[in-house]
């Protein structure tokens, strides 16, 4: 990989081209990857940014962008999906009601 082009992964702190900092990686998808504005939600998906917390409790979970599967979430994301076998850049963050 050259010097021009950046690595992205999660928890990666992005910024403008101003060097404004605009957030941190928090998931991938095939339209590229999410960013999280919110101060104090570093790693979780946009999901989660939309849910209605004040409804009740959700459990924090990893999920697959490319076949759905979902698993509960121990100290880090599987190494890759163990239902379809993508690579761990494909998973993220998800609350699950």
């Amino acid at each position: 990989m050259s010097q021009d082009t950046p690595s992205v992964s999660l928890g990666t702190v992005v910024y403008g081209e101003d060097g404004e900092r605009l957030g941190t990686v928090r998931g991938f998808d095939d339209s590229g990857f999410y960013v999280t504005t919110a101060e104090g939600i570093e790693s979780l998906s946009v999901e989660h940014e939309r849910a209605g917390h004040e409804f009740g409790e959700g459990e924090l979970m990893w999920r697959c962008s490319e076949c759905g599967e979902m698993g509960e979430l121990r100290e880090s994301f599987p190494e890759e999906c163990p239902s379809c076998g993508a690579e761990k850049e494909a998973i993220y963050y998800w609350i699950e009601d």
